[in-house]
């Protein structure tokens, strides 16, 4: 079978459905299910244990307003790791080298911060568009570029995201590929 290095990063079908929606829904189902007691054995209590965890560490530097953050970024952050590590199992395929599940996720994270902090302290952040002590001439051009950097942030974040994951499963397929031929 001759295949290049980047068909690694092609979605696997099977039978003409593509195996996407299979990974993406398999982390559901590591999940607690509803119960009606507080602990119901090892891998509940485990679970439990790692979203108190992620929660106390995500909450620690926030106020008290920012709590309300707390569940969806615990559940994002459990989301990343289950799919992540999903990739790890062989012939498998993890969704985070596909630029377009980065800027899925980056958009609206990027947008719901920014218009919070628009809302919440909207002098505050409309400061960062012009830095303190800049020439009168220059403070149209600054508006601009900062402007422009601030809009294409996720876009530039989701591409260096996926491009360091290609990178790195591209180094380990290239050592793969060098060690078995030798």
């Amino acid at each position: 079978m001759n295949m290049s290095f980047f068909d690694q990063f092609s979605s696997p079908s099977f039978l003409g459905i593509p195996l996407i929606l299979i990974s993406m829904t398999f982390p559901a189902l590591l999940l607690p299910s509803l119960d009606n007691r507080w602990i119901t054995n090892r891998l509940s209590t485990l679970q439990l244990w790692l979203i108190n965890l992620i929660t106390k560490q995500l909450m620690t530097p926030l106020d008290k307003k920012g709590h309300k953050w707390a569940l969806i970024l615990t559940s994002l952050m459990i989301f990343l790791l289950l799919i992540n590590l999903l990739g790890l199992l062989p012939y498998t395929f993890t969704p985070t080298t596909q630029l377009s599940m980065n800027l899925a996720l980056a958009f609206p994270l990027w947008l719901a911060t920014l218009l919070t902090g628009l809302r919440n302290q909207p002098s505050a952040s409309l400061a960062h568009l012009l830095p303190e002590g800049t020439p009168t001439l220059l403070i149209p051009a600054l508006i601009l570029i900062e402007t422009t950097s601030l809009l294409i942030r996720p876009l530039a974040l989701g591409v260096r995201l996926t491009a360091n994951l290609t990178a790195g499963h591209l180094l380990i397929q290239l050592i793969s590929t060098a060690t078995t031929a030798l």
